[in-house]
């Protein structure tokens, strides 16, 4: 007899564990500080990144991205992940001094990222030619700056000729 109250305190307590187990708590409840950011603020970051182009050094150009980024670039089939291989890429993009400017975009706003995303083109002043494309940029705050996670940039279908023109060129220098 003594066994079924036992038996009833068990299966209750059992029944309140699962209960508390499916609910989250205070305690797993993620907090975490926004850094407020307008859009104008993310909109200026390609103007960072653009300017670091101008700029010839490759180097400067890299240093926009997060240690932890990623860069699927226009002119190669490669991902680069690391801070040399980012460098590297810039080292061969930057011979036709290029310059960017933004034909049309769209911003997306969040607790310490960003998502600057559209069209761009570059014009290219050592050949004079000018290239369409479409680009996103992530943005995460990290502290201290805002810094690139991840940046893909791709071709106007259309445009893919001048493309293979000036994969050529490159291979050259």
């Amino acid at each position: 007899m003594k066994s079924i109250p036992v038996l009833a305190a068990a299966a209750l307590l059992a029944g309140c564990a699962s209960q508390q187990m499916a609910q989250p708590t205070a305690t797993a409840a993620r907090t975490e500080s926004c850094k407020p950011v307008t859009e104008q603020e993310i909109a200026a970051l390609f103007d960072r990144w653009n300017d670091s182009l101008r700029s010839g050094d490759p180097r400067k150009v890299a240093n926009n991205y997060a240690y932890r980024s990623i860069l699927l670039p226009t002119v190669s089939n490669r991902a680069r992940l690391t801070p040399e291989e980012k460098e590297d890429y810039f080292h061969h993009f930057l011979v036709d001094r290029p310059s960017g400017k933004i034909d049309m975009r769209h911003i997306e706003l969040g607790c310490n990222t960003a998502v600057d995303a559209g069209h761009y083109s570059f014009t290219f002043a050592k050949t004079g030619e000018t290239i369409g494309g479409r680009y996103s940029y992530t943005y995460r705050w990290d502290g201290s700056q805002w810094l690139i996670t991840s940046h893909h940039s791709s071709i106007m279908p259309e445009q893919a000729p001048k493309i293979a023109a000036i994969k050529q060129a490159a291979k050259k220098h």
